[in-house]
């Protein structure tokens, strides 16, 4: 096992140096930007944030959340998650499936970090976003995209297998949220955006990403992948993005909630 850790090790540092020759817009890993750019602005002084699908793994710690003086609701299909997250880090916790859950329009910001993919109606879970959301307010999502290589073969390997060849592959994963069922379904930049119009909400900003690990541990596949990544975005422009980031507002105005009360 040592000599195989070293070998993944040597392919990951040749896949870096070969990454370095390309621009720096399509080296960026999304996940971390998304918790610097983003989640660091997310959490404002009184405001009423929702961690959807967060459960054990809160976007902010019980510290943090004390020192921003946020109210701090998780929403999670798991009660057990939601149960197992660090105690006083939730004000309120609800157990209930994104794709059926109807908000209360309460929240300030809501915030769902790789949920998406997990969930099989992402209409069903843009209502949830849209209405957990007060009018003005803002939904902060990233995800991983369909058309991502990686996630053509989450899709296509049986989940035992992928779960196997990614722990082993990446042992830190088997400590977070990875390896749980994947769908991606709709999960596209260009099908995000109609969804998100269809709820009310307007997309205030948009980041793409282009790089994932998944490919560092092998250089060959790595640069299969660069290449394949590239007559991808020829063929489908954002639509072959690895991840992306929206910034979604609540523009009362177009509130079909709102509208239909009126």
């Amino acid at each position: 096992m040592g000599l195989a850790r070293t070998l993944i090790d040597m392919n990951v540092a040749l896949c870096r140096g070969l990454d370095r020759a390309l621009p720096a817009r399509v080296r960026e890993d999304g996940n971390k930007a998304f918790v610097r750019d983003y989640l660091s602005k997310a959490f404002a002084p009184g405001t009423t944030v929702y961690d959807l699908g967060g459960g054990s793994r809160p976007s902010l710690t019980a510290a943090e959340k004390r020192e921003r003086r946020v109210h701090l609701v998780g929403l999670d299909i798991s009660a057990e998650e939601l149960a197992a997250a660090p105690p006083g880090v939730y004000d309120r916790t609800i157990a209930a499936d994104l794709c059926t859950f109807i908000g209360a329009g309460d929240a300030d910001m809501v915030v769902c970090q790789a949920t998406l993919e997990h969930v099989p109606d992402t209409r069903g879970a843009m209502r949830g976003l849209a209405t957990a959301v007060k009018p003005g307010g803002r939904v902060l999502i990233f995800a991983p995209c369909r058309n991502a290589a990686f996630a053509r073969l989450n899709l296509a390997l049986p989940e035992g297998l992928k779960r196997r060849l990614l722990f082993a592959l990446f042992p830190a994963k088997a400590q977070g949220h990875d390896g749980f069922k994947a769908y991606y379904d709709c999960c596209t930049p260009r099908e995000i955006e109609a969804l998100a119009r269809a709820n009310g909400l307007a997309v205030e900003e948009r980041k793409l990403f282009w790089t994932s690990s998944y490919f560092t541990v092998f250089a060959p596949a790595f640069v299969l992948w660069r290449l394949w990544q590239g007559a991808a975005y020829l063929l489908l422009g954002k639509n072959a993005a690895e991840t992306f980031v929206y910034v979604l507002r609540k523009d009362p105005a177009q509130d079909p909630i709102l509208a239909a009360a009126r």
